[in-house]
């Protein structure tokens, strides 16, 4: 033991003599360094203050206090993740799924509905200078950049002469038809940013990402953001079930199997909660609740990643923990598609990851997770029972293939020609610039908006994307980094080819799909960097990552 003890007290020893020591001229330099950070961040919150507030006395004589108070937010916010592009990134994944909320909080102005791009857009204006002067690709990897040339040449040829030609060559009105007021190309400009424009979030997680700290800053973070929304969720159906908000209960007619927003508790949007009638459908943090549904059945991926491969005993405990909120939202959420999707994720999950086979981690987690879903479910018969039979009722009056089959078919034959009847179309957020058709699932929605060849472009995107992921995460040799590489890859593979509903369109997963895509190609770097730090002859030759 004494040995042991000189021997530990030895290495400490040779640690602190290896440790650099800075020079007090470093020092100082430092010091003015930190000192003009501080000026010129005082400068900017100064000057952003005085022009957000200009603004919005400008926008409060224009449209009133609901105008005004977004458009203060707004250039304050763009102001500051302009200059400080991580920070805004950070807050941009924060937003997402609180977003719904924060609306409904300060008045439900439809600019709020894009106030999460006032952090995302400055800062990719940002990244995109820092890499034309570093010489770094913004296109990240570079094996998806043609086929994304190719789906955005397809887009805009949409753009220019479908929604371009209903712009300036409008169709003749019968006599008894009134005139109403459109703005293709504005409609086609929003229906290509929520078709593509998020694309560039793989770089910004690529670049924003610099070491292993910053890869579990991000990953713990995900899953705080998680288990936060989960328990908001759970504490308003509590607020429900006692009766605290009143919810659809008491309403007559269509009224009680219809989402309101007059019925909203407390978080997120429109709920439906008529428990006499046995439908429920919470919106949890979002502003609907088939968003809050896909929230859950994305979480499902992040908090088995997390919960399986995080170095870090607590934060496992914290992952798997989180895990347990989203089995036990999706079941009492109401939402008939994350009680499906959930588990068979999670056991996706298990089969594609490899996690089934290491049973000292399995086991416990498995038991403990069937011991908690098992006691809900015995202290919740008759809820249990009210989802089963939603599910299979459903089913049964519109099973999911036969729905899709028959979307494919009524677009097919109702699309305007080979490049689509216009961009956004059938993009929900774009009828306030003229009108759209409601297209239910993902793939006859791009078609009846881009035609088939957008179609078929955009389905060699998102393969290109799947194989070269999966590419990547198997070329990794450390078991934490491949596990949860192998976890983003499953979410990607899914995602990339599920055509029920549309969720690449709305928040969440159009955001998580394309930024933790993003996070999987950095994975290998990451790797490379945890050797060369842990072999002192690599450690000088090491070269630094590529960083924002």
């Amino acid at each position: 033991m004494p040995k042991s003890k000189s021997k530990n007290q030895k290495s400490k020893k040779q640690a602190v003599k290896e440790t650099p020591t800075l020079s007090l001229k470093e020092q100082l330099a430092q010091k003015r360094k930190a000192a003009q950070a501080r000026k010129e961040f005082i400068s900017l919150v100064t000057s952003a203050t005085f022009g957000s507030v200009f603004f919005g006395i400008l926008l409060f004589f224009v449209g009133g206090i609901k105008a005004a108070l977004p458009g203060v937010l707004g250039i304050f916010v763009i102001s500051l993740s302009y200059k400080y592009p991580r920070q805004a990134l950070y807050a941009f994944i924060i937003y997402v799924p609180i977003g719904g909320t924060i609306t409904y909080y300060l008045g439900n102005s439809p600019i709020l509905q894009l106030a999460k791009d006032a952090f995302y857009v400055p800062a990719l204006i940002g990244l995109w200078q820092t890499c034309r002067k570093q010489g770094l690709p913004i296109i990240i990897p570079q094996g998806i950049k043609i086929p994304l040339y190719i789906v955005f040449a397809c887009s805009l040829l949409t753009l220019l002469f479908i929604n371009g030609g209903q712009q300036f060559n409008p169709p003749r009105l019968g006599l008894l038809e009134k005139a109403t007021q459109e703005i293709p190309l504005g409609m086609g400009i929003l229906g290509l940013k929520v078709f593509l424009g998020y694309v560039p979030l793989i770089g910004c997680a690529y670049y924003l990402i610099r070491d292993k700290r910053d890869f579990l800053f991000l990953s713990r973070l995900q899953i705080s953001l998680i288990l936060i929304c989960c328990v908001l969720g759970f504490i308003q159906y509590f607020l429900l079930l006692t009766g605290v908000c009143k919810g659809t209960r008491g309403l007559e007619g269509n009224a009680l199997f219809v989402t309101s927003l007059e019925a909203r508790c407390y978080f997120g949007g429109a709920l439906l909660y008529s428990p006499e009638e046995g439908v429920i459908r919470l919106p949890g943090t979002f502003v609907a609740p088939w968003q809050w549904a896909w929230f859950l059945i994305s979480s499902t991926f992040f908090t088995f990643a997390t919960g399986f491969t995080d170095p870090s005993p607590m934060w496992r405990l914290i992952g798997l923990g989180s895990l347990v909120t989203v089995f036990v939202n999706a079941v009492i959420s109401g939402q008939r598609i994350a009680l499906a999707l959930v588990p068979i994720c999670f056991g996706i999950l298990l089969l594609l990851t490899g996690q089934l086979g290491n049973l000292k981690r399995f086991i416990p987690i498995g038991i403990g997770l069937a011991l908690v879903v098992g006691i809900a479910m015995v202290t919740n018969p008759e809820v249990v029972q009210q989802r089963t039979e939603s599910f299979t009722g459903r089913w049964e009056a519109s099973p999911p293939q036969d729905f899709i089959v028959q979307q494919f078919e009524e677009n097919w034959k109702n699309v305007d020609g080979p490049l689509g009847s216009g961009l956004g179309r059938a993009t929900n957020s774009a009828r306030v610039m003229g009108k759209t058709k409601l297209v239910e699932t993902y793939y006859p929605k791009v078609l009846f908006e881009v035609g088939i060849f957008g179609v078929l472009a955009f389905l060699g995107l998102v393969t290109s994307l799947t194989i070269i992921g999966f590419k990547t995460y198997r070329s990794i040799k450390n078991r934490n980094f491949r596990s949860y590489g192998a976890a983003l890859w499953v979410f990607i593979l899914f995602i990339s080819y599920n055509t029920y509903y549309y969720p690449l369109d709305v928040d969440p997963v159009a955001v998580y799909y394309w930024f933790f895509a993003g996070v999987l190609f950095k994975l290998p770097e990451l790797e490379k960097q945890d050797k060369e730090e842990a072999d002192p002859q690599q450690k000088n030759k090491k070269k630094r990552l590529k960083t924002i």
